[in-house]
């Protein structure tokens, strides 16, 4: 069967890579007044420390999301409006993790930390549930997924989104009162996932193997 997915593939592609690039705007070389020495230069350098945290972060999530993206439309082969639609979403919700990455950058260090981390979780909570979206759409006409995808690969490839769903959940949960525990929850799902990830072989009609998905 032809796979019909190109052009969502490609224009996929190119709103991951200006998402991922606008991350770098964030990396501001700091104001210095007069011939200041290499001492106060790296003083204020130091002092941007939540910014390079927020911008590795904030890399690292949208690449997995873009490598999970990746994997998922190779199982999807033919297109209809609502996986056009739901496609959409998730990259809606890619183009807006610049923003809660920038005020965990601008306030990660004040006050204000529990409701930027919060806001943070919250948007990967909207991405998690994207994804599901995306994937029950493909599975509900099967003649939308690649030719031989077994059951078995279909069902384990929709458990591991759905087993993510409450970690987020928590996550933004727990925000509210340990906002840092929540954040370090998210930094170590992403981890895992990036190590654990595992491509679909496809073994005709039996059981391939099921990647972590994000």
């Amino acid at each position: 069967m032809e796979k019909e997915t190109a052009r969502i593939e490609a224009f996929s592609d190119g709103v991951f890579a200006i998402a991922i690039t606008l991350l770098v705007l964030e990396l501001r070389v700091p104001e210095v007044v007069g011939a200041e020495g290499p001492g106060v230069v790296a003083g204020k350098l130091m002092a941007q420390w939540p910014t390079y945290i927020a911008f590795a972060i904030s890399f690292f999530s949208i690449f997995i999301m873009w490598v999970n993206h990746h994997k998922l439309f190779k199982q999807i082969y033919r297109r209809n409006t609502e996986i056009m639609f739901a496609n959409g979403l998730i990259l809606f919700l890619v183009c807006c993790v610049s923003y809660p990455s920038s005020l965990l950058a601008q306030f990660y260090d004040t006050d204000s930390q529990q409701l930027v981390i919060s806001i943070y979780t919250g948007t990967f909570v909207l991405v998690n549930l994207s994804y599901n979206l995306l994937w029950f759409l493909a599975c509900r006409d099967r003649t939308l997924l690649r030719p031989g995808l077994s059951e078995a690969a279909i069902l384990g490839i929709r458990n591991n989104y759905l087993y993510g769903l409450p970690t987020y959940v928590a996550a933004f949960g727990l925000s509210f009162y340990f906002p840092v525990s929540a954040l370090l929850i998210c930094i170590l799902l992403w981890i895992y996932w990036a190590i654990s990830s595992k491509k679909v072989e496809m073994r005709g009609n039996s059981e391939g193997e099921i990647n972590k998905t994000y």
